[in-house]
């Protein structure tokens, strides 16, 4: 297999790509878009931004591309030998993983203390007297005790474990939402919400006859505030808003929207999926209503994740599943309920998964949340206008300045390159792992106008060596569509 598509001939036009490409796939239906083939069909249609393909330009108050040069001792660099997966080759390259919005790599320290529950204190928790389970219950709720401090909730029962934060948010919708909202009623959303932060409230509207009511998009590709605040009225019963977007890698000044929500009465969720893992996040300072987060995001496992909730709300909320743990007593026609979090953990909890968010938790304090962020600004930066640098790229979201700090991720597209083939190219001849598709934001990619993006995301464990070499694989990338297809439309 060739290590840079630049170096491919143009093939003659009647020649089949999907041969000159092998031993890539044929091609197949685009996952997201089912009436789109990826790997390359000439004729499919462009993707735009509205009417037209533009890109972002930078403002004389823009940050300065950082020098070249490498710092050995960067956060990247010292906290890369911790992740033993990052350590390998993918299709022939050593691999450089770009997909952290969608899910983040786990470092030794959580592997091990997965390892070692399941090997030395495998049992149930809350349910035994012996041994086993008592060590098992202490680390479980030693877990909730550290995710309270990590958020600085003002106590451990105010955390309630979730399988993710779909979860978390569905909790809401159904214990909160079907008590509290009425006909008439209004939940307000940003356009750029992910489904899951959208979907389930569509339902719970649905069976209340509440409304919802989207904000829209600045010129600057932010949502538009201002026009939050002029939608806020006696009829907003909650406000569900996201931190930061795992798309346009803006974020919210969320102590400002809950401050507002509040004075007319309204509650306020915010997922902070894209938050947590990346900045010091403190929610007696934010204040919201609710918070929610996914362990998988910050170095934690898969299946676990917390809601945080006020406790006068959490104590006023009625079960959200029922079954083992989240009841007190139990009779033939009746049952009582356990007072929160366990109203809120029906079964057999994800026992070793929030052990090991535990540990995660242990692991990001070590490094320090403020020194993360601050790294992955930097990193934010380079990696924005490295990607500005090349023609015909469109980022999608603001651009930096001294003023407006973008997390640590861009999305993107190249005009007449579909995503996905990008994305394909990108880890099969380059070892680069990036997204592609909608990023479960559906509502907000046909707001810019297009079907789909390219998304590449960074950790504290990337540096910009890796940027570099994604870069150089675009452009060989973007290279090779150009030899093939020719340079009209580029």
């Amino acid at each position: 297999m060739m290590a840079s598509f630049c170096h491919f001939p143009a093939s003659p036009p009647h020649q089949s790509l999907s041969k000159l490409l092998s031993p890539l796939r044929r091609p197949r239906p685009h996952p997201f878009l089912p009436n789109v083939l990826c790997i390359f069909n000439p004729n499919r249609n462009r993707i735009r931004a509205g009417s037209q393909f533009r890109r972002l330009s930078l403002s004389s108050s823009s940050i300065a591309l950082p020098p070249e040069e490498l710092d050995s001792s960067s956060l990247g660099d010292l906290t890369r030998p911790d992740f033993p997966i990052l350590h390998q080759e993918v299709n022939g390259f050593n691999l450089v993983y770009l997909d952290n919005a969608a899910t983040s790599q786990k470092p030794t320290a959580v592997l091990k203390a997965l390892n070692k529950y399941y090997e030395s204190y495998n049992s149930n928790v809350h349910r035994a007297i012996h041994s086993l389970s008592a060590e098992a219950t202490d680390e479980y709720e030693q877990a909730r005790t550290k995710v309270a401090a990590f958020i600085n909730a003002s106590k451990p029962k105010e955390i309630v474990f979730t399988r993710n934060a779909t979860e978390a948010i569905n909790l809401v919708a159904y214990s909160w939402g079907l008590s509290n909202l009425r006909s008439g009623d209004e939940i307000l959303l940003t356009i750029a919400e992910h489904h899951s932060a959208i979907v389930p409230w569509q339902l719970v509207a649905q069976k209340t006859g509440a409304s919802l009511k989207f904000v829209g998009l600045t010129k600057e590709e932010v949502p538009d505030i201002e026009q939050l605040k002029e939608l806020l009225s006696v009829k907003t019963k909650i406000v569900v808003i996201h931190h930061v977007s795992n798309v346009l890698g803006s974020a919210l000044p969320i102590e400002d929207v809950v401050a507002w929500s509040h004075s007319v009465g309204a509650k306020v969720l915010v997922d902070a999926c894209q938050s947590i893992p990346h900045m010091v996040v403190d929610v007696q300072k934010l204040d919201p209503d609710f918070l929610v987060a996914s362990s998988h995001k910050m170095c934690g496992p898969t299946g676990v994740g917390f809601l945080y909730g006020k406790s006068e709300l959490l104590s006023a909320m009625p079960p959200f599943l029922g079954g083992g743990e989240m009841i007190a007593d139990v009779f033939q026609d009746y049952s009582t309920f356990a007072e929160p979090p366990s109203r809120f953990e029906a079964g057999t909890p994800a026992i070793g998964e929030a052990i090991g968010l535990g540990a995660a938790i242990d692991y990001l304090m070590g490094i320090g949340m403020q020194r993360i962020h601050d790294y992955e600004k930097e990193l934010a930066n380079y990696l924005y206008l490295s990607l500005l640098a090349i023609p015909n790229v469109r980022i999608y979201g603001p651009a930096p300045s001294e003023t407006v700090h973008r997390a640590s991720l861009c999305s993107f597209n190249v005009e007449n390159i579909h995503p996905t083939d990008i994305a394909t190219i990108l880890d099969k001849q380059h070892g680069v792992a990036i997204r592609s598709g909608h990023h479960c934001a559906q509502p907000l990619h046909r707001s810019l106008g297009i079907s789909a993006s390219a998304r590449a995301s960074l950790y504290f464990y990337n540096n910009k060596k890796e940027i570099d070499v994604f870069i150089r694989a675009l452009k060989d990338t973007i290279d090779f569509f150009i030899s093939f297809h020719g340079t009209e439309g580029l």
